[in-house]
């Protein structure tokens, strides 16, 4: 059995899932890329900033606030957005490496799972099942069903709620730096994983987390970072 301090006095273990618990972040920019030359928009620059951690529904507002002259509604937006990630949501997307085992020993030893995630919840649970993992989660809540998306701890907080889990026996999994403030922000310790979407967010996912890996591998070597 798996025994580390960073699992210490943990009752359950909540994790983001793009860049976090699947390999998907690369996804966007190229959706992006394609929607911009379907409507002929010029990319803003700062939009990647604004919306990291949003929930889906709030970028989809955001969005139509830069543009308002596609005339259409935040569900029409996520709408297509889904239609274009879909397909490589459900071939491309791999879980990361040794995430697997990693739930696995935590179902072993009687630890209750989460996802708490940005993305929308069609999305995600088709996600979930072409992976053969929907099982492995006790709850799976996105920010859209919160009052706020990251870095609010709302999701968190909904998802450890319901789990019947008080927030400081909680462990978190996250990517991105506003991934990690909402968990912070709802009293949990945060492990920040490694991913390549956001490698230039290092040295401040280092400085916001509690622990750091490079991959889940590094929680069974006990080589990951206590920060």
């Amino acid at each position: 059995m798996l025994k580390t301090k960073m699992l210490e006095d943990i009752e359950a273990v909540i994790f983001d899932m793009d860049g976090t618990l699947i390999d998907s972040m690369w996804i966007w920019p190229s959706v992006d890329v394609d929607f911009y030359k379907r409507h002929h928009l010029t990319a803003p620059e700062r939009f990647p900033d604004e919306m990291e951690g949003m929930s889906f529904s709030e970028v989809a507002r955001l969005f139509l606030e830069m543009f308002p002259a596609l005339e259409r509604t935040p569900e029409q937006i996520m709408e297509e957005w889904t239609e274009m990630a879909y397909e490589r949501y459900m071939h491309e997307a791999p879980l990361k490496t040794g995430v697997y085992e990693f739930i696995k020993e935590l179902r072993s030893q009687g630890k209750k799972i989460g996802i708490a995630t940005s993305n929308g919840r069609g999305l995600v649970d088709d996600t979930l099942k072409s992976l053969g993992v929907s099982e492995c989660f006790d709850v799976v809540r996105t920010a859209c069903e919160a009052a706020k998306g990251k870095p609010a701890p709302d999701v968190y907080l909904m998802v450890a709620k319901e789990l019947g889990v008080r927030p400081e026996h909680c462990l978190v999994f996250e990517d991105v730096p506003m991934g990690i403030l909402a968990g912070k922000n709802a009293g949990m310790k945060v492990c920040a994983v490694y991913d390549e979407a956001s490698k230039n967010q290092e040295e401040k996912k280092r400085s916001l987390a509690d622990y750091y890996i490079c991959g889940y591998d590094d929680i069974r070597k006990e080589t990951y970072e206590i920060l």
